[in-house]
């Protein structure tokens, strides 16, 4: 029987990968890879191994959700030992969830390996700490990318009123109606917040600015880019040490 390995790529510095990641990367004989994974990754993969793209961009999808489940089942009646690399964490709004309930219904043995995820490895490699000691006790993460199917915004927006830091994950394209939504609950129009791109790359850009302005400042900033609302923000200043 196979051995499906749900992995964890981390947020794009090389090394971010977990040793467990990198031990079963090293022993894939196919590896089914994600957009968000560093493909310098696949290096470290022996000589024969397959690799499989199934990338996705916003409005471009190499392969449907439906399909890339159907390419993990397939590899995995076809090879001994599958990996499945996605960008950050599997189940941080990558849908490894619902790769493994497809697996788990066919009878398929799993494996999840973490990764660090980018809500929290990104914000550090730009000098915001998500919590701070009497700045902000607790953090939420949030998918700014919603599914289409829903007619009603599942994001529960008045909840946002405390101040929580909050991370918005593929969010860029959705800015404006982060902000605006934002200050309609009650956020004061100058209250901080970041958009980090390509973070933990040599490429990382940080932008920096308030509800009312980052949607001007931001408007030609590169992705993948998750975006942080708090005064934690303000700690960049101080804390910026990635350079």
């Amino acid at each position: 029987m196979a051995n499906v390995y749900l992995t964890g790529a981390g947020p794009g510095d090389m090394e971010l990968l977990t040793l467990k990641a990198l031990r079963v990367i090293q022993t894939a004989d196919v590896i089914i890879y994600d957009r968000l994974a560093n493909p310098n990754i696949l290096e470290k993969a022996k000589n024969g191994c397959e690799f499989v793209y199934v990338g996705k961009e916003d409005g471009r999808h190499i392969m449907p959700q439906d399909d890339i489940n159907e390419t993990i089942y397939q590899s995995s009646l076809k090879y001994e030992n599958v990996v499945r690399l996605k960008g950050g964490d599997p189940f941080v709004f990558g849908r490894g969830g619902e790769e493994a309930a497809y697996l788990q219904e066919r009878g398929v043995k799993f494996e999840i390996i973490p990764g660090i995820t980018s809500a929290i490895s990104v914000p550090a490699y730009a000098g915001i700490p998500v919590t701070h000691r009497g700045v902000a006790v607790s953090f939420r993460v949030v998918t700014a990318h919603e599914s289409p199917n829903k007619k009603e915004s599942q994001i529960p927006w008045e909840n946002f009123k405390t101040d929580d830091t909050i991370v918005f994950l593929m969010g860029l394209h959705n800015l404006p109606k982060i902000a605006k939504k934002l200050i309609e609950i009650g956020k004061d129009v100058n209250y901080p917040c970041a958009v980090i791109s390509k973070g933990t790359t040599p490429e990382q850009t940080v932008i920096v600015g308030t509800l009312q302005d980052i949607v001007e400042k931001a408007k030609d900033a590169p992705t993948p880019a998750l975006i942080v609302v708090g005064k934690v923000v303000e700690l960049r200043e101080q804390l910026n040490w990635f350079k």
